[in-house]
């Protein structure tokens, strides 16, 4: 199996832009960040929480810690191919994202009948507790075309943007396709800088001149909370 970087600490501060700015940023940043070797590709997501949606109503609520679980893949995999069990933390700004890669097969095997792959490391073991601690199950499929920036002059900074995010509550298998109702608005997009330090003051007299301001966007919480909250049968249980 490749190497994939399983460790991350940084910040990570979102906008949400309109096409105009969008435009316009994009103009800012030639020369100084270039698009990554993938491209525009689609990244899908399967979170995890309780049976009351335990972990994400504690992170609406902003506390000084929050937790999640997600299963990524990077396009529609098949069951052998990798994907990325991971465990996401926030704690006083500073997100903290650890992950484990193995195949969807083993993923699935994992997460929902427990049974262990054939990686162990340290991370493994954070995961077992955290589904010891709250027995999470598949709540809701998240999926969005991300184009990902770094920079050429600090390779620490990287921006990406994400468009088309779309989300369902049933189907909960990153093999199923890459569909789903739509979440953003019509010529929206949700930049996120990330960064282990202090933004480059370039960009950040950039973004204040084309009135573009940092905003709390969680695509899970705004999923929950304006679709899933209505709809959700609390003592239920959606089928994976």
């Amino acid at each position: 199996m490749a190497q994939y970087q399983n460790v991350f600490k940084r910040y990570e501060k979102k906008y949400l832009l309109n096409e105009q700015q969008y435009q316009a940023l994009t103009k800012l940043l030639q020369g100084r960040m270039v698009i990554n070797e993938y491209g525009c590709h689609t990244i899908c997501n399967i979170y995890f929480d309780t049976l009351d949606y335990r972990l994400i109503r504690a992170s609406i609520e902003k506390p000084v810690y929050k937790e999640k679980l997600r299963l990524r893949s990077y396009g529609v995999p098949r069951k052998e191919d990798t994907v990325f069990v991971e465990l996401k933390k926030k704690y006083k700004g500073i997100v903290y994202k650890r992950r484990v890669p193995m195949t969807l097969r083993e993923a699935e095997q994992y997460l929902l009948q427990r049974k262990q792959p054939h990686t162990f490391c340290q991370i493994l073991k954070e995961i077992d507790w955290f589904l010891d601690f709250y027995r999470p199950i598949p709540r809701v499929y998240i999926a969005y075309d991300r184009i990902a920036m770094c920079s050429s002059e600090n390779a620490n900074l990287r921006i990406t943007f994400d468009t088309n995010i779309r989300w369902r509550e049933s189907i909960l298998d990153l093999s199923k396709g890459a569909w789903g109702n739509t979440l953003l608005g019509e010529g929206q997009h949700l930049m996120e800088i990330k960064i282990p330090g202090a933004m480059p003051l370039w960009l950040s007299q950039g973004l204040t001149k084309l009135g573009i301001f940092p905003r709390s966007y969680s695509k899970y919480g705004n999923c929950y909370k304006y679709y899933l909250i209505n709809s959700a049968d609390l003592g239920g249980m959606q089928s994976a």
